[in-house]
């Protein structure tokens, strides 16, 4: 929005010419996004309390986790705002891109309410059921991968982060890679959600380096150099990428151990499929992999776990799942799970962007 009313006043006024660079407006959009979450948390929190929205606790999950039982939740309401208002605010609005992926947020945002509110009303863990959880996700999904496929410009050809000369085209099948893609990672966000700033860590490290890949995606010859695609316009998308990083670091401010209030399905659905989406539009869909390392280890814990447990008649491989549960049970207190996680998550980030250069 900014940048269409006060860029073209370049001519009027030289200052306004730092509108078109896409570095500043992304500063700008994740400060923006911090600065919503930190002034307007407490009075969130405060809200939560007094309608009554607090955290279920599961029955069979670690005992020091009763303690969680009634913090405000659905913290995630609030991380959509601040993620939304600063792209609008920032990111140029004449970008289709930008506005498939506000949709995609707000869209797993809305199925992450829905399962929240459901928890709350009933006062137990068990939120919307996972059929119709998984249905609108396939749909939301489903329309991103449409897009890209049918979009001048786009392919279904796929990026392989080492091996930057072999790229398959998948034709049509693109699209059911792309409700994988999207699907998963918002799901394995969601398993991730399970102590205080283990999802927010991790998650803000991922958004970062699609942060860096968006903006050179975006221009033709940096990315023709790195010999990663060239997607026009996707530079805008490091904006809405800055704003993940602003937003998540906002609200770690009061989900910091011990928490003042948790993001819910609201915020942790919303997060995963605004990082899948991204890895879609980028085409760097195997990176996600990598730098959502501890997303994917979560999601594999609980595969693992449930199959080994119906294949073997009631035995575990970890102690508990997913798994930052199972470290708790061996005696890790809390605070180290997350902080270990999180500098898995650095080391992990790091070797993402060092693909760049890797042939």
């Amino acid at each position: 929005m900014l940048y269409h009313l006060l860029y073209p006043l370049h001519t009027t006024f030289i200052g306004f010419n730092v509108f078109r660079y896409i570095t500043f407006r992304c500063i700008c959009g994740a400060i923006t996004a911090f600065l919503i979450m930190y002034f307007f948390g407490p009075a969130f929190i405060r809200a939560m309390k007094r309608l009554q929205i607090g955290q279920v606790v599961r029955d069979d999950g670690p005992e020091t986790h009763l303690a969680k039982q009634g913090v405000p939740t659905m913290g995630g309401l609030l991380i959509l705002v601040s993620i939304s208002l600063s792209t609008l605010l920032w990111a140029r609005l004449d970008s289709g891109l930008v506005w498939l992926l506000q949709f995609t947020t707000l869209f797993y945002g809305l199925i992450g309410a829905i399962d929240d509110y459901r928890k709350i009303s009933r006062k137990n863990s068990k939120g919307l059921s996972a059929r119709w959880k998984m249905v609108l996700q396939i749909v939301s999904a489903s329309v991103v991968g449409l897009y890209i496929l049918l979009h001048p410009g786009f392919d279904g050809h796929l990026s392989l982060p080492f091996l930057k000369n072999i790229n398959p085209d998948l034709g049509w099948f693109y699209v059911v890679f792309a409700i994988i893609v999207i699907v998963g990672a918002s799901n394995a966000v969601n398993l991730t959600d399970g102590l205080d700033g283990l999802a927010a860590g991790p998650t803000i490290i991922a958004a970062a380096v699609y942060l860096v890949f968006s903006y050179l995606a975006g221009h033709l010859v940096l990315a023709q150099y790195l010999q990663i695609p060239h997607v026009p316009g996707s530079g805008e998308l490091a904006i809405f990428c800055g704003a993940i990083v602003g937003a998540c670091l906002g609200f770690l401010w009061y989900n910091a151990y011990p928490a003042q209030m948790f993001m819910g399905d609201v915020g942790s659905l919303a997060l995963g499929g605004a990082l899948g989406a991204v890895a879609i539009i980028i085409k760097q869909e195997f990176l996600l992999a990598i730098v959502g390392g501890i997303f994917v280890l979560e999601a594999l814990s609980v595969i693992m776990q449930v199959g080994y447990f119906k294949m073997t008649h009631g035995r575990r491989i970890f102690l508990m799942a997913p798994f930052h549960h199972h470290f708790e049970k061996k005696g890790w207190h809390e605070s180290k799970v997350v902080v270990r996680f999180w500098i898995v998550s650095i080391l992990l980030g790091l070797l993402a962007i060092a693909t760049l250069k890797l042939r």
